[in-house]
């Protein structure tokens, strides 16, 4: 008789969850807020570079709560955001079976560093048969590209992605897209301080780990078997296959991931004296900040010059935004 051949383990039983790393390192926004027929048509999507995190110092304006009135001290992360530049504007139609792309409509005076990463042709007649087709459109986007040059950073290669456009109706939408299509918009053209945004980003890496540091699996007793930082059992005797609600061991981090609700305390220009923001040789990992900056209330996931997508509040908007009392920025 031949020897028994071994049975590789299903890809399946590798991992508790589909924990894998992601394939890129910029951040996809699958949702958006939705949209309101009183409002002013406007991107809803910004993106920057982490650069390092500070301590601000502000009174706190939140009511019923014990600290309101008070001086309080909070974590804040610094994000370096140069101006996008808007590319093109797309339509899409909506039917049964989803969103389908109708028209691409591109500016015609595109930088050549990034029209040779990718083709920007419009047809014969673009514009005018995507004006032609707007009845049929459900969703506006607008297609907007950053350089990471742009913040300070080593890296080449542009960033393009899509934002949407709300507010009003798609005749309006189309318009003010087409209003701004090759020109550069500010981070203040779309967000303003004290507003609330949700950050995409992807998490910082830390290749394959056990199921201690992954799944925070409770240790076992030294005395109770061979192993201490493994788990107790993989499953029954029979069947006998282990199941995807078991903790594995695999990769840990570089995910990605959306944190809501990140409060803009501080929107500025290193070129304002009023407000010093880099410390002493610049931070860590990044270097001096320069240009357009905001300060986000809290942390932020993944790595420093990691790009860091920023987008509306899409969870509990306020009606009205309170601008923060800010007295410090400890750097």
């Amino acid at each position: 008789m031949g020897a028994r051949k071994r049975h590789s383990p299903r890809r399946g039983s590798l991992a508790y969850s589909r924990r894998v790393r992601a394939k890129t390192m910029e951040a996809r926004i699958r949702a958006w807020p939705s949209r309101s027929a009183s409002e002013e048509p406007k991107i809803l999507a910004h993106c920057g570079f982490k650069a390092g995190c500070v301590q601000v110092v502000s009174i706190d304006d939140r009511e019923k709560v014990p600290n309101a009135g008070k001086q309080l001290v909070s974590l804040g992360t610094v994000l370096v955001t140069p101006p996008v530049l808007i590319l093109g504007i797309r339509g899409y139609s909506k039917d049964h079976d989803g969103l389908h792309a109708e028209f691409d409509v591109y500016s015609e005076d595109i930088p050549k560093y990034i029209s040779k990463e990718m083709t920007f042709k419009n047809k014969e007649g673009a514009l005018e048969n995507a004006e032609k087709s707007l009845k049929k459109i459900k969703e506006i986007f607008a297609i907007v590209a950053v350089s990471p040059r742009a913040a300070g950073l080593e890296m080449k290669k542009p960033y393009i992605f899509e934002a949407m456009v709300s507010g009003g109706d798609i005749e309006k939408q189309f318009a003010h897209v087409k209003e701004v299509l090759g020109k550069e918009i500010k981070i203040d053209q779309i967000f303003e301080t004290g507003s609330t945004v949700d950050v995409a980003a992807i998490t910082k890496g830390h290749g394959w780990q056990g199921v201690m540091r992954r799944w925070n699996v409770k240790k076992k007793q030294h005395k109770s078997r061979k192993t201490v930082r493994e788990v107790g059992s993989l499953g029954p005797i029979s069947p006998q296959s282990i199941m995807y609600t078991v903790p594995r061991a695999g990769q840990t981090g570089f995910h990605q991931r959306v944190e809501y609700d990140k409060r803009i305390l501080v929107m500025g220009n290193t070129d304002n004296d009023k407000l010093k923001i880099n410390p002493d040789g610049g931070y860590k990992h990044f270097g001096l900040v320069k240009g357009d900056f905001i300060i986000l209330k809290g942390s932020v996931p993944g790595t420093y010059r990691r790009l860091i997508k920023l987008r509306s509040q899409i969870r509990n908007a306020p009606v009205k935004v309170n601008k923060p009392n800010i007295l410090e920025v400890v750097i």
